[in-house]
């Protein structure tokens, strides 16, 4: 049901709500999580530099999605959907396959189909795994952040060659054997899903379609890494502790409570299965029993920022911001360069709905910002806490920040043009405006017809 056109505020209010509301996500959604990024880069980037690639310069996107998939593509970006991840026995095994995609990047391989053109959004979904999927009644919000359906409608068209793929299962085994790692989890990989060559393509997973599997390339794969001196190496007691945390944190964020449940039942004691129930109860509305919960976890392991921060999520997303707020400090103390820690501070002081502390939240998101320059919903909450305070020009100009990560030039112009015409004429923000006006593909000779008509109808819209 369409609803009526809300003012940029209310939208902006809408999405927030929205991205509090941990909802199971019924499509491909991006997702971000600071702990289990953590965990992933920890092994892939002695991995990356192996294959000659710069860590800091390969974006590796978590994809919400059951089905068993990987890809790389251009941009230096890899995607894994969680169906992967989950379905990896050993850390070994992810890392054979994120090996493998490293060596298509390296191999600076071509990409089939439309997603070349179509680009990649650099949007994100973030605040944790509960931010899966768009709050019914926020559609106008929903579709500003999620955007992404001709990126994810693309993914189909991934293709690779049979020659792509030997030269990427080499350069895999070179990286691999270069890092220390064995090359034996790729191969075990290859062999626990032997049998989907033998089905049509519209049953295969998506990863088996778009890398094609024989029995010839798993038996030269198995012979090569076979020769390599670590082939014997299996993982540390601690890389597997961390992979089964990645694990039951994804299951239990993923798949509804009794589900988790039953994959994780009282009897078994661990961490991993005592924090995937926290999380259930947290899903299944039992907050307080959540609480509980995570609390135990935190009295054994009280300097865990990400402990820290599901317990500032569960208050938060219960609407109790005010106590959500000194979990949200207390993880960024443990981790103060991870952004996104930062970003959870300043939504959580933000929604205190305290004036006087808007400064403090704007702040935080600066520093956010320093760590993840491409941060979308960053300026989202900035442009909020600068329109709670009345700065109309910086709230715009936030606003236009955020149009123009996503790649929406158009909205990202108006933006800009309104912004500028609040601003102190000189001043860096003023300037900001001016470089994003004309980035979006305006000329000087433009910006003043732009203030006659573009202005006037963002204030009008502003009132």
């Amino acid at each position: 049901m369409t609803q009526p056109r809300r003012g940029w505020l209310a939208a902006l209010t809408a999405a927030m709500l929205w991205a509090a509301t941990p909802v199971i996500a019924q499509a491909q959604s991006l997702i971000r999580d600071t702990e289990i990024e953590m965990i992933i880069r920890q092994g892939a980037d002695p991995i990356l530099e192996a294959s000659g690639l710069e860590p800091d310069d390969v974006t590796i996107m978590l994809i919400a999605d059951p089905t068993l998939n990987a890809f790389a593509t251009q941009g230096q970006r890899m995607g894994f959907h969680t169906g992967l991840i989950l379905e990896a026995d050993t850390p070994n095994e992810f890392l054979g396959v994120l090996a493998h995609e490293a060596g298509h990047l390296s191999g600076g391989h071509t990409i089939r189909g439309d997603l070349q053109r179509a680009g990649m959004r650099p949007f994100l979904l973030t605040m944790g795994l509960g931010v899966l999927a768009a709050l019914a009644g926020a559609p106008d919000a929903a579709a500003a952040l999620i955007g992404s359906s001709t990126y994810f409608g693309t993914l189909g068209a991934l293709r690779y060659s049979r020659s792509q793929e030997a030269a990427a299962d080499q350069a895999a085994v070179s990286a691999l054997e270069a890092s220390g790692v064995s090359g034996r989890g790729l191969v075990e990989f290859f062999e626990n899903f032997r049998y989907q060559e033998v089905f049509s393509e519209e049953r295969r997973f998506p990863f088996f379609r778009s890398h094609p599997l024989s029995s010839d390339r798993i038996f030269n794969l198995r012979r090569r890494v076979q020769e390599q001196s670590h082939y014997d190496m299996v993982d540390s007691e601690e890389a597997l502790f961390q992979h089964r945390v990645m694990q039951a944190k994804l299951y239990a964020f993923l798949n509804p409570p009794a589900n988790t449940l039953q994959r994780y039942p009282s009897s078994d004691i661990s961490y991993e299965a005592r924090y995937a129930r926290a999380i259930a109860a947290y899903r299944a509305s039992h907050i307080d029993d959540a609480i509980l919960q995570i609390d135990a976890l935190l009295e054994e392991h009280p300097d865990n920022p990400f402990l820290w921060e599901l317990r500032g999520q569960v208050l938060f997303e219960a609407g109790r911001p005010a106590e959500a707020e000194p979990a949200h400090r207390r993880s960024v103390e443990l981790m103060p360069e991870a952004g996104l820690l930062r970003l959870n501070l300043a939504q959580a002081i933000i929604a205190l709905d305290d004036r006087s502390r808007m400064e403090e939240a704007i702040a935080e998101l600066h520093r956010s910002l320093a760590y993840e320059r491409d941060n979308p919903f960053a300026y989202l909450l900035m442009s909020q806490a600068y329109g709670a305070l009345g700065e109309d020009g910086m709230a715009r100009l936030a606003q236009a920040e955020y149009h123009f990560s996503i790649r929406e030039m158009d909205e990202a112009q108006r933006s800009a043009v309104f912004a500028r015409s609040r601003l102190e004429a000189g001043s860096v923000p003023y300037r900001r405006a001016v470089d994003i006006i004309l980035a979006t593909g305006a000329t000087f000779e433009d910006i003043e017809e732009l203030d006659r008509t573009t202005a006037q109808n963002a204030e009008q819209e502003f009132q």
